[in-house]
């Protein structure tokens, strides 16, 4: 199975980051915990209606404009063995909020969480409430490889 080209980078700097965030939060390196989070949308979505016509004409094409989706929210704690997730209807920055609250609910206490994002809009928003004491974010996965 072969790894993705920026794969290898990423594994090469996170210790080094992990070292830092212990440093400026003085934490002990034992009482962390680092967590994998992303989001998933299922639902519908529908497709473009064709019809056939004669040439020269545009018959009318009705068809279901109707979506409905949901996101489930997960994160999960390998070395730990543990997880924590939500759905929801939306699928925004409030929607982050609740699954940081959710996430620091399931780290064991006097225990520090790492969180590992992608850069979607709703992860690095600054409106993102980050008022949960026991979550520290690392950079996305991406940034951490350059």
């Amino acid at each position: 199975m072969r790894r993705r080209k920026g794969h290898s980078r990423i594994l090469k700097s996170f210790p080094a980051r992990l070292d830092e965030i212990t440093q400026d939060k003085d934490l002990d390196a034992a009482g962390i915990e680092v967590w994998f989070a992303d989001v998933a949308r299922i639902g519908q979505k529908n497709k473009i209606t064709r019809r056939w016509g004669k040439r020269g004409t545009r018959p009318s094409a009705p068809h279901d404009q109707r979506t409905a989706s949901a996101y489930i929210f997960g994160a999960v704690c390998p070395a730990e063995g543990k997880g924590a997730g939500l759905v929801l209807p939306s699928c925004n920055s409030e929607a982050m909020a609740l699954h940081l609250k959710e996430i620091s609910i399931a780290v064991a206490p006097g225990a520090h969480a790492i969180l590992l994002l992608d850069e979607a809009g709703w992860h690095i928003s600054t409106k993102l409430l980050r008022d949960v004491d026991e979550v520290q974010f690392a950079e996305s996965a991406r940034s951490l490889g350059s």
